[in-house]
């Protein structure tokens, strides 16, 4: 089965993956059509989010991915609308690296480094 995932700053250095922050834990929204997760899109991109790129991917892969990485997951079924939280994390993980902090920066771009190179192997 193939689904839908967010990718911010898609097939660059800094790429991200769309989670939401719940509580200490990160989920990944996974799309049943690409239709829903484009207008999950075009709601954060009115929310100043930059915009996010919609990637079809391998169901079995990227929930093996969100096992390894530790993240929760969900299914957003066909025809549902899902609605980003009215608030976002202050900063995000490509924000911080580009923050000047280096301690953060340096855990921040190895941890981003693994996940490109987890999603990469799923395209």
């Amino acid at each position: 089965m193939r689904i839908y995932i967010l990718l911010f700053n898609a097939r660059t250095e800094n790429e991200g993956i769309h989670t939401l922050q719940i509580g200490d834990r990160n989920k990944i929204l996974m799309f049943e059509k690409e239709d829903d997760a484009s207008r999950y899109a075009m709601m954060l991109e009115a929310q100043d989010f930059p915009v996010p790129t919609v990637e079809e991917m391998d169901l079995d892969e990227i929930i093996e991915f969100c096992i390894s990485a530790d993240y929760d997951y969900e299914i957003i079924k066909d025809g549902t609308l899902a609605v980003p939280p009215e608030s976002n994390v202050p900063k995000t993980d490509w924000e911080l690296k580009s923050s000047g902090d280096e301690e953060t920066t340096e855990m921040s771009s190895a941890e981003l480094e693994k996940i490109r190179r987890r999603l990469e192997g799923l395209l």
